[in-house]
């Protein structure tokens, strides 16, 4: 720094006005701020309303004027795994991007699980990660990683900025990849001396992204064969996947659904986008979806995928996967047409644009196509519906029923209440137990199944919906690999309410090992039962939280009421369940859609006539 010089001799003594203020510089006309001044600039002007992060030494420049931003809410977790997901919770429950920030080399690589999982997921999150000084990249320097390098397979772009002038392009390029055609996360790495140096900054910056350029609007001779598929179909089903919440286009999938009486399945990732109180929904579709779902699909003539992508856990065994079916599969990302199951009309293009010209070209074609007649389709599923809907036993042994929980949880809270949960037996029960009548009430890991998913997403949606009750549907092993962060939420304010279903074994691990391991149980026992070690109300309360507990059924409902009623501080339930739920209807790994097991043992039949 340089001093300033000293007064002349000849200056009057007597006090004088200071300088005229410098006029404001106009709109975009560049103003000159340091590297990291200008990270938090762009931040504001894209609309970042929180980051959740934290700080460490080649990203600590950025946390100095973030201090002083009054537009953007730093969060500050316990774990950069926790910040990742908060980021996800918040982006997924919102629709606007999550922002996760980190240091370098291990802060950094604790972001990789989350971006795999926002990637996964098509979750629109951006990164910001602190990097070593230009002079040390490639050194090994204290705290070097290449995340770029790390993380290219998991996001959909990432960049290393090497000149502070092109942070604003950088940030505003990143929130707009993240958002635009199939959303996905963004790493955006800065070396530390590049957020120290002094640069100029103006906005908006000039994006540079000549190959980027998502198809939104349809082709329209694809919209009329498939509206032609669509009314001559005689088993037709609409499946419907994550695409259509991400397009907010589920009043459009509402009104093509009732325009022409097919039914209806929503994904695990779908969840909301349809309501489950329609009589045209099915259910789930998959591994542990509806036997009348599974059904409807592995028997149809015409799928109408909107926003899917023919996951594993949907189809079972591809090469036995609705064999008779056509297919018309819709989709912003060229790359998933065909990838899995060969499309017959192909479509790609934003879920909104597509259902609202799909509404519009078959009520074309109805006017002058013989109209068929869905009533015996219908009459099939329903028959199935009837004979075998979702339900459950209670345990032999007295134990509280973990699906009653849900089930109670569901019931009990209010109507716009956000679910999320972690990944296992839980997270399916709570899929199919808790009723789902809107879109982006219902958030979870679905593609990548990361446990420890819960506490943090929970945190990220609480602080996007602070009006509305948030549950996190948890399970005791879960719960036990992020619950550091309810103390983020209890001095943060976010008073989100977790629930967690003890069955004292990693319980999905333990149904494989009973079906498929002559119930030799090896390692899945968690000591939550026998040992009480940790007691999830006493650490609830170390935390900061609320702790309350259940054993019984005739305390479920009292104490689902009473988490209910706290709303100043974050609250956990440990509801000791049986260790011996199972999740039902299931189709086995390597087996086809077909052999779905209804309950242990038993598998419904599929008449060939269907």
């Amino acid at each position: 720094m340089t001093s300033a010089p000293s007064r002349q001799a000849s200056e009057p003594t007597s006090p004088r006005p200071g300088p005229r203020p410098k006029p404001a510089p106009p709109s975009g006309a560049p103003i000159r701020v340091t590297g990291a001044q200008s990270l938090v600039r762009s931040l504001e002007a894209v609309g970042c309303e929180v980051v959740f992060g934290i700080p460490g030494g080649t990203i600590l420049p950025a946390y100095d004027p973030l201090l002083d931003s009054t537009k953007v809410r730093h969060i500050l977790v316990r774990h950069e795994q926790g910040a990742g997901h908060a980021a996800t919770g918040y982006a997924q429950a919102t629709g606007k991007v999550g922002v996760c920030m980190a240091t370098s080399g291990p802060g950094a690589t604790n972001l990789v699980t989350p971006l795999a999982d926002a990637n996964m997921d098509s979750v629109p999150i951006v990164a910001i990660t602190g990097q070593q000084s230009r002079p040390l990249i490639g050194t090994d320097a204290f705290q070097e990683a290449d995340i770029c390098g790390i993380t290219m397979p998991i996001t959909k772009h990432n960049m290393l900025v090497t000149d502070a002038a092109e942070i604003p392009r950088a940030i505003a390029e990143a929130f707009h990849i993240a958002a635009t055609g199939r959303p996905g996360p963004v790493l955006v790495d800065i070396p530390k001396d590049v957020l120290q140096e002094t640069t100029s900054f103006s906005w908006p910056p000039d994006l540079r992204l000549p190959g980027y350029r998502p198809t939104t609007r349809p082709h329209g001779k694809q919209v009329r064969e498939a509206a032609k598929l669509i009314v001559s179909a005689r088993k037709p089903v609409l499946y419907v996947g994550g695409g259509v919440i991400k397009a907010d286009a589920h009043a459009e999938l509402l009104r093509l659904a009732e325009d022409t009486g097919i039914p209806v399945v929503t994904t695990l990732m779908a969840r909301g986008a349809f309501p489950d109180s329609h009589r045209q929904h099915l259910g789930m579709p998959g591994m542990h979806g509806t036997v009348a779902a599974v059904a409807a699909m592995q028997k149809s003539d015409l799928l109408i995928a909107l926003g899917a992508r023919f996951d594993d856990r949907v189809t079972g065994v591809l090469s036995s996967f609705a064999p008779d079916a056509q297919v018309i599969h819709a989709d912003i990302d060229p790359a998933e047409i065909s990838k899995n199951r060969r499309a017959d009309v192909p479509i790609v293009g934003d879920c909104k644009e597509i259902i609202t010209e799909l509404i519009d070209a078959v009520r074309a074609e109805s006017e002058t196509a013989t109209k068929v007649d869905l009533a015996p389709w219908w009459e099939t599923l329903d028959s199935i519906r009837e004979t075998f809907p979702l339900g459950y036993n209670w345990p032999d042994d007295g134990t509280l029923s973990p699906q009653y929980v849900i089930e109670r949880i569901g019931q009990l809270s209010p109507s716009d209440t956000i679910y999320t949960a972690g990944v296992g037996q839980h997270q399916m029960w709570a899929a199919q137990f808790v009723k789902y009548e809107h879109p982006r009430t219902w958030i979870n890991s679905g593609g990548l199944g990361t446990m420890g998913f819960a506490v943090p997403a929970a945190m990220g949606i609480k602080a996007g919906e602070p009006g509305r009750t948030v549950w996190a549907i948890d399970g005791d092993g879960c719960f036990q690999m992020t619950n550091q962060e309810l103390a983020t939420c209890a001095i943060e304010g976010l008073p989100v309410k977790i629930a967690v279903i003890n069955n004292g074994n990693l319980g999905m691990v333990r149904q494989w090992q009973t079906l498929f391991y002559g119930e030799r149980y090896s390692n899945t026992d968690l000591g939550t039962h026998k040992h009480r070690i940790p007691d999830f109300k006493l650490l609830a309360e170390a935390l900061g939280c609320a702790g309350l507990r259940a054993e019984s059924r005739e305390e479920v409902d009292e104490v689902i009421a009473k988490a209910l009623e706290i709303n100043d501080r974050p609250v956990v339930v440990d509801f000791v369940v049986g260790k011996d739920a199972q999740v039902w209807p299931m189709v086995a790994a390597g087996t086809g859609n077909s052999e779905i097991m209804a309950a242990r043992g038993i598998r419904p039949l599929f008449d060939e006539d269907l």
